[in-house]
């Protein structure tokens, strides 16, 4: 499976890929450039923000839920005007959102830390019909929010705890059941970041640091892993036709010099022609 660059822009820290399946197009997020970005038949282009932005789910052919440092906005891509959906720790101006996608019922989950990585800083939480509810406290590095094809499990990772999490879902989307660890990396001292689920349901996991994405079974066990020109990928995402085109996202934050002389594709998004199949990315209801 051979890697390719699908777009040269360089991200600080890229993030948030996401297919959206009726414009046939990805998006992405550069959190720290507070830009929304795309790649479409015209070229390049991107969306400026005033704030950190990080995540989205589609609602319909132009309109996403966007996550911001302050709140959930409904983001028209024809006008460019977003309307505030519900405040999202707007009274805590030391963090702000992560990473995040829609669920199967159409919900959103969405995760926050600390601008600076703070211990424990942040929370993941769940918006579904209006409501926001927090799920999980005492997070630091929140990532690979990603749902089982059925739609009845959720996984969910501290990248700074080197942990992957799983529950069960109910039949709207909210756990019923104690998280339990899918993945311990503590030892390896590997970082799990974004993540994805294939349609045969493997966990497809971004390994910040690790120049790779690792594709674990239903046990997790690792059962093949794709080597990166890059060494901190942050998030994977299906796309394509077929649904067989894997995107990745990368960043350039924190790499000294030496480092970005040796892997100069560092904050561009890849693309790679895969024998695995995706899941469409569900829509979000408002």
């Amino acid at each position: 499976m051979s890697v390719a660059v699908h777009d040269d822009r360089p991200c600080i820290l890229g993030e948030g890929p996401l297919w959206h399946p009726a414009r046939e197009h990805l998006f992405w997020f550069d959190i720290m450039g507070k830009r929304l970005m795309t790649r479409d038949s015209d070229g390049p282009r991107a969306w400026d923000f005033d704030r950190h932005v990080s995540a989205a789910g589609w609602v319909d052919d132009d309109t996403l839920l966007i996550a911001t440092e302050t709140d959930l906005i409904r983001f028209s891509l024809a006008t460019g005007q977003s309307d505030r959906l519900v405040a999202l720790e707007a009274d805590k101006p030391a963090t702000r959102s992560n990473d995040g996608r829609a669920d199967p019922m159409g919900g959103f989950w969405i995760g926050t830390m600390g601008k600076n990585a703070e211990a424990r800083a942040g929370s993941l939480y769940r918006y579904w019909r209006g409501e926001l509810r927090r799920l999980r406290d005492d997070i630091t590095i929140p990532n690979a929010t990603c749902f089982a094809p059925d739609g009845r499990i959720a996984y969910f990772a501290d990248t700074a705890a080197h942990l992957v999490w799983r529950v069960a879902l109910d039949t709207d989307g909210w756990p019923v059941a104690q998280w339990e660890v899918f993945l311990d990396h503590r030892d390896s001292g590997i970082n799990p970041d974004g993540a994805v689920v294939d349609a045969a349901g493997h966990l497809i996991v971004a390994e910040w640091g690790g120049s790779r994405v690792a594709r674990y079974d239903h046990d997790g066990n690792l059962v093949e892993e794709i080597t990166l020109p890059v060494p901190q990928p942050t998030c994977p995402a299906f796309g394509g036709s077929d649904l067989s085109v894997l995107y990745v996202t990368s960043a350039r934050q924190g790499l000294p010099g030496d480092a970005m002389d040796a892997t100069p594709l560092s904050g561009q998004t890849l693309v790679i022609e895969t024998d695995w199949r995706g899941q469409l990315e569900h829509r979000v209801i408002l």
